[in-house]
């Protein structure tokens, strides 16, 4: 008769079936070296759908950010760093700045160590040479920039704010928002000769849901972020340029430990987020790397809240 019957249908259904499970047998045989089916055998390679075996690269194939070039600014700790290995890890290759040069290296070391490539430029993103440099960097080395990942932040001068000092405001303003102004204005100058780039901003929550008091030039200049993130974005959008930015509530680093110096602190910060608990900086990385991959390839303009849900309650 016409058509499939259903008993032809069904084991078409459990073909397909049998051939997926194979395929997961097949891939936890060669990743893990041994053969399942036959324990005193070596994994022969896995075969890709059409039967063709994958290189013995083929893990390397699988990273989100393989042959990308990457500037991560803020790098020698914190978000910056974690975000700069986990980078290295997916196959981008690093051009990693920030003021310190000791820690700088030694981040290169390690991401060298681990089989990846990176170069380190010491600066200060406050001045306009040195976001050209770190530009200059990347495509006098790697020969094109995809990702800018510009993370340079300080809390700036806090207190009460009529007591704040106009050199405390303007350098709160100049590191947070003009220096990711100036990193942006000459990465996505390079990006749109190849029409396509990730650009990530790290803002916070401080100043988008709520704030608290004693932090004016923080939360001005962190609130900017938003700002120019959406300008940049509509601006460049057609330009194959995606603009986005992060928004953390508190992550454990050295510079929280040192403003939460004791565990009353400690304990009302992490009694603000929803998980009771603050982030940890692989955390933010994680959320970085997928603004900054090809999973995120219809995201821009956004403002990306990775805050443990501090900006919903504040209880």
């Amino acid at each position: 008769m016409g058509g499939d019957s259903s008993s032809d249908r069904n084991t078409g259904t459990d073909q397909l079936a049998r051939q997926h499970f194979i395929g997961i047998v097949r891939f936890f045989e060669y990743e893990f070296g041994y053969s399942l089916t036959y324990p005193n055998r070596r994994a022969t390679p896995y075969y890709g759908n059409n039967g063709i075996p994958l290189p013995t690269n083929w893990r390397m194939n699988m990273e989100r950010l393989s042959g990308k070039v990457a500037i991560v600014t803020g790098a020698s700790a914190g978000i910056g760093r974690a975000t700069a290995k986990l980078f290295a890890q997916e196959g981008a290759i690093l051009v990693v700045g920030a003021r310190r040069r000791e820690e700088l290296d030694a981040l290169v070391a390690e991401i060298e160590a681990d089989g990846g490539k990176a170069v380190a430029l010491a600066g200060d993103v406050r001045s306009e040479e040195y976001a050209k440099a770190l530009v200059a960097l990347a495509v006098e080395r790697y020969g094109k920039l995809d990702i800018a990942f510009n993370n340079a932040g300080t809390l700036g001068e806090a207190g009460p704010s009529t007591g704040v000092s106009e050199a405390g405001w303007n350098d709160a303003i100049a590191i947070n928002l003009t220096g990711s102004f100036l990193g942006a204005k000459h990465q996505i100058g390079e990006m749109v000769k190849h029409g396509s780039g990730s650009v990530i901003f790290t803002s916070t929550f401080v100043g988008y849901s709520f704030s608290f008091p004693g932090v004016a030039a923080y939360a001005a200049s962190k609130a900017g972020l938003i700002g120019l993130t959406q300008a940049l974005a509509a601006e460049f959008g057609p330009q194959g340029i995606r603009v986005n930015a992060i928004l953390p509530g508190a992550v454990d680093t050295d510079m929280y430990r040192e403003m939460n110096d004791t565990s009353e602190k400690q304990g009302f910060i992490t009694n603000l987020h929803a998980l009771k608990r603050v982030a940890k900086v692989e955390e933010l990385a994680r959320s970085v790397l997928y603004l900054a991959s090809d999973d995120a390839s219809f995201v821009t303009g956004t403002a990306s809240l990775v805050d443990g849900g501090v900006s919903i309650t504040r209880t």
